[in-house]
């Protein structure tokens, strides 16, 4: 069986980041990650790619030729890896049993969202024998905004049902929330209400800043997400290698990963 990541999320909420941080995490425990980029229009990262799409099709290339602008590239682009998923299925083909893949995705909402080209390619990629879990990342710094927090909740959720595979959500860049107070009770209980906020105070939030006119259509949004129990987000803080590892431990278990290990005793 083979694992893999599906990196999601709106451009700059750290996403090849997140991918470098867990390739050097997965160092210290010999687990074999290999990252495959597959942003047409990424200029540069800081992971150790194993495979580029760029090497078969970049949105420069795309525009020049076709005179597109910079997101019908981005959606031809999709297009045609789909198109061609033999390369990928051949870069693919040579792996091992539990090597663990990360598809570090663009960050254009509507791919995930209007098009059927991510949906299709999960599926593609599922029949080579992956077991594949949808990472969703959101930029911690969106929830001081209860209207950003609510916008970004719902594109989580779009992009779940429209993938159909198991979903994690992560708060990114909580780093930078770290240094907004020096209290650790206060900043304990600061970061339980970004990442399972109550509903009501979410909504009593909206109404604050939100016309009114809006209320009941914000509260059935609200409803909505509570009934999908879409508002838990796990923290990541990059600069904490207990944070990388716990996001790491949460999406193995979503998957599966290691469950079918033999158990190897404890030497003394």
């Amino acid at each position: 069986m083979l694992f893999g990541q599906v990196v999601m999320g709106p451009a700059g909420c750290g996403k090849s980041t997140y991918c470098y941080s867990l390739q050097q995490r997965a160092l210290d425990s010999a687990r074999n990650v290999l990252v495959i980029n597959l942003d047409p229009a990424a200029e540069n990262y800081s992971y150790s790619a194993y495979a580029d799409i760029k090497e078969l099709v970049s949105v420069e290339q795309v525009e020049e030729e076709l005179c597109l602008g910079p997101n019908g590239a981005l959606v031809y682009c999709m297009e045609y890896l789909l198109e061609n998923f033999e390369w990928l299925e051949e870069i693919l083909g040579g792996l091992l049993d539990n090597d663990y893949v990360i598809f570090d995705c663009p960050g254009q909402i509507e791919l995930y969202t209007h098009y059927s080209f991510m949906k299709d390619f999960t599926v593609a990629v599922k029949h080579l024998g992956f077991q594949l879990c949808g990472v969703y990342l959101l930029d911690s710094q969106v929830l001081s905004d209860p209207s950003k927090y609510l916008g970004g909740c719902l594109s989580a959720l779009s992009t779940m049902l429209q993938l159909e595979i198991p979903h994690v959500n992560v708060l990114s860049k909580m780093d930078l929330v770290k240094g907004n107070t020096s209290d650790d009770d206060d900043l304990e209980d600061e970061e339980d209400s970004l990442i399972c906020p109550d509903m009501t105070q979410l909504l009593e939030a909206l109404s604050v800043t939100a016309p009114q006119m809006f209320y009941r259509l914000n509260q059935a949004l609200s409803q909505l997400l509570e009934d999908y129990s879409l508002t838990q987000f796990i923290p990541l803080n990059i600069q904490e290698p207990e944070s990388i590892s716990f996001v790491f431990s949460q999406i193995d278990q979503a998957i599966q990963y290691g469950e079918d290990a033999e158990v190897r005793d404890v030497l003394p």
